[in-house]
């Protein structure tokens, strides 16, 4: 079990971005998008490198999970999504057709 799933998500997000995961990915239109970065990507374009998953402080059904992605461009970033059934289910398939580096499930 990683230290990470006892502290907030804010707490692991300032973590890696002092990693280098600096870039943050939205999620639209069936494309993964680093607005920031002005590009778009496929989920062949991207691998995940970590997740973290988190449970809301008063309420278990307030879950997130918080993804880790490399690009193919070389940009390192985040992008978040709820889980169990209020989860973006198009996101979740989009991200089941990206590539996955050898990762842990914090």
């Amino acid at each position: 079990m990683s230290i990470h799933n006892l502290k907030p998500m804010s707490e692991v997000m300032t973590d890696l971005r002092e990693k280098g995961y600096t870039d943050d990915f939205n999620y639209r239109d069936g494309e993964l998008h680093n607005d920031s970065q002005k590009k778009v990507y496929q989920p062949k374009e991207i691998t995940i490198t970590e997740e973290y998953r988190f449970e809301g402080e008063t309420n278990p059904e307030d879950s997130s999970i918080l993804y880790t992605l490399e690009t193919s461009a070389g940009e390192k970033g985040i992008l978040t999504n709820s889980y169990g059934a209020d989860s973006n289910v198009e996101l979740e398939e989009f991200l089941d057709k990206a590539n996955k580096k050898d990762h842990q499930v914090h």
